[in-house]
C-alpha cells in the first residue's frame, strides 16, 4: 500500500512547484509529478493536502536536526526511553530525522551515552547517529558545559569514544586551539565524521587552519565563539566565505539577532543549516530543568544556566525556525533547504532531505502559516 499526497505546493531542492502531487511507496518516494495525480492503486492512501492544510497547503521534505539536545520534558542523555521521548515531541513538529547531541560528561559515561545511540540508531531510521558536544571545548566559551570537565582533545579520548558509537558518531565539536586540536579533527573526519569548529577562542588562523584540516561544520554559529571584530574576524567570516564549511544557526530570535541571521544566509547561500540546540524543555512550560550537569531555568521560552545566565540552548523546534526564517526575509526554497538538504550533506547524508523521486520518504505537510498539518517518516503517518 502506498500514499498519494496531491494538490499540494512542493517545496524541495531550492525550488517551489505549484499543484504537485507524490506517490510514496514504502520508504521511498516513488513519483513526482504535477497537476491531476495519477489513479490511485487498490490499497492506496490518498492525501488532498488542500482538504488537510487549506489552500496554502505546502509539502517540504522531512526536516533534519543535527544539533538538538533533547524536548518534550526529557534530555537525550538520560537514555533510550529519553530520546525515544524527545524524539515524538521534534517528530511532531516536523523533524522526521535527527542527530543525537549529547552535553559534556565525563569520558566512561559519554561513552555508555554515545552506545546507545549507537543501538537506537540500528533499528530507529530517524536516529542518524551522535553528536558530541564536548567535552573538547574552550573553558571560556563554555556556554552550558560544566567547565570542571572539560578537557584536551586526545587520541585514546576520541578513539574510545568513536569506537563505543560503532561507526555512528556523526559529529564532534572541537576548540581547534587547543593543545592536539588540529590533529584532533583530522582523526575526527578519517573516521568519516564530520569534525566542527564550536565553544572556540579560536583566531581565523586557527578557524582556516581547522577547516584545511577536515573540519566541515561551524557549531550555532555566532554563540559560543570569538566575535566578529574587524582586525580579528575570528572563524564566523573564515566559515562564511569557505565553500566547504556549513554553518549552523540557531533562529529563535535569542540566540541571533534577525538582522545577523538575514546576513549569514546571504553570505553562505546554500550554506546555513537551521538546528535547534534544543534542550528538555522544547514543548514544555517554563520551569526548571537539568542539562548535563547544569541547573538551568527557563523563564519565557528562554534556557539560561542558574548559576551564571549564560544561554542553555533553546526550546526551539524547526518548524518554528522555518518560520521565523521566512518572516525575516529568507526565500522560502532557501529556509527549507536549510532545514532539510543541507544539514543532511553536512553529517553525510546526502541521500536525504530531497522529495525527488527515490528519495526518502520523509515529508512535512504546512498550511499557508506554515505550521505542521501532518508528518510521514520513512512512508509512515507520524
Amino acid at each position: 500500500m502506498g500514499i498519494l499526497i496531491h494538490s499540494a505546493r512542493l517545496v524541495t531542492d531550492r525550488a517551489e512547484t505549484a499543484d504537485a502531487w507524490i506517490r510514496l511507496d514504502g520508504d521511498r518516494v516513488a513519483a513526482v509529478g504535477t497537476g491531476a495525480p495519477p489513479a490511485p492503486r487498490p490499497g492506496d492512501e490518498v492525501v488532498d493536502a488542500r482538504e488537510v492544510a487549506g489552500p496554502g497547503a505546502t509539502l517540504t521534505p522531512g526536516f533534519i536536526d543535527i544539533h538538538g539536545h533533547g524536548g518534550g520534558g526529557a534530555a537525550f542523555d538520560d537514555g533510550a526511553d529519553a530520546i525515544r521521548t524527545a524524539r515524538a515531541l521534534h517528530r511532531a513538529h516536523g523533524t522526521t530525522r535527527a542527530v543525537v547531541s549529547l552535553v559534556t560528561a565525563p569520558i566512561d559515561r559519554l561513552a555508555e551515552r554515545v552506545a546507545v545511540v549507537a543501538e537506537l540508531a540500528a533499528t530507529d531510521p530517524g536516529i542518524l547517529g551522535s553528536h558530541l558536544e564536548g567535552p573538547f571545548l574552550d573553558p571560556g566559551h563554555n556556554g552550558a558545559h560544566d567547565p570542571a570537565l572539560l578537557r584536551d582533545p586526545t587520541p585514546a579520548d576520541l578513539g574510545r569514544l568513536l569506537e563505543a558509537g560503532r561507526g555512528t558518531v556523526r559529529q564532534v565539536t572541537i576548540a581547534p586551539e587547543r593543545p592536539g586540536g588540529i590533529d584532533a579533527v583530522r582523526l575526527v573526519v578519517g573516521t568519516g565524521a564530520a569534525a566542527a569548529i564550536g565553544h572556540t577562542d579560536a583566531d581565523a588562523e586557527t578557524a582556516l587552519a581547522a577547516i584545511n584540516a577536515g573540519a566541515t561544520i561551524l557549531t550555532h554559529a555566532f554563540n559560543a565563539m570569538r566575535p566578529i571584530h574587524h582586525r580579528d574576524p575570528g572563524p564566523i567570516p573564515v566559515a562564511a566565505r569557505d565553500e566547504r564549511v556549513t554553518l549552523e544557526l540557531i533562529a529563535d530570535g535569542v540566540h541571533v539577532r534577525d538582522e545577523v541571521m538575514r546576513m549569514l544566509f546571504a553570505s553562505a547561500p546554500g550554506r546555513v543549516a537551521l538546528v535547534t540546540d534544543a534542550m528538555a524543555a522544547a514543548g514544555m512550560a517554563d520551569g526548571a530543568y537539568v542539562l548535563g550537569a547544569l541547573d538551568v531555568d527557563v523563564t519565557g521560552g528562554v534556557a539560561r544556566v542558574r548559576d551564571s545566565g549564560a544561554i542553555a540552548g533553546s526550546t526551539l523546534t524547526q518548524d518554528a525556525a522555518l518560520r521565523r526564517a521566512v518572516a525575516f526575509g529568507a526565500p522560502l526554497a532557501d529556509a527549507v533547504d536549510a532545514l532539510t538538504a543541507v544539514p543532511a550533506r553536512a553529517v553525510g547524508r546526502a541521500d536525504l532531505g530531497s522529495l525527488r523521486e527515490g528519495a526518502a520518504a520523509d515529508a512535512v505537510l504546512l498550511d499557508a502559516d506554515l505550521r505542521v498539518r501532518a508528518v510521514w517518516a520513512a512512508g509512515a503517518r507520524a
